[in-house]
């Protein structure tokens, strides 16, 4: 029987979120980490709702507690359905929330969501 082989994920971050006014309106712009080729500047509040919703902090929190072992194992665990799921983990991996830490059992390799953000600090400036 093989071992599976871990990747580690990178020491847990703070996601700085930094939302400005600009002419009437508000900019959001996420900060990147260290070793991020840019930001991330989104015209508006919407995607900051989108991403920062119940559903995204059910599933952050599912991540971190029961540390599920694939995507699949996540949408079980939350009883949604898998395409959904993988399109969430998607978002929240391109933000920098989670990383997906390949796993390799035999022939077979297996993305794990893993939780990279300790906390998020949201400025606001007018």
């Amino acid at each position: 029987m093989d071992n599976p082989i871990y990747i580690m994920a990178p020491k847990t971050k703070i996601r700085e979120i930094f939302i400005v006014d600009k002419e009437g309106s508000f900019n959001v712009i996420f900060k990147r980490f260290a070793g991020e080729k840019k930001d991330y500047d989104f015209e508006g509040l919407t995607a900051l709702r989108r991403l920062l919703n119940n559903e995204k902090a059910r599933m952050l929190h599912v991540i971190k507690v029961k540390k599920p072992g694939s995507i699949y194992e996540l949408a079980k665990i939350l009883k949604r359905d898998f395409k959904s799921v993988s399109q969430d983990i998607k978002l929240l991996d391109r933000f920098g929330f989670i990383d997906m830490i390949a796993e390799k059992t035999g022939n077979r390799e297996r993305l794990k969501p893993v939780v990279v953000v300790d906390s998020i600090n949201i400025h606001l400036k007018i």
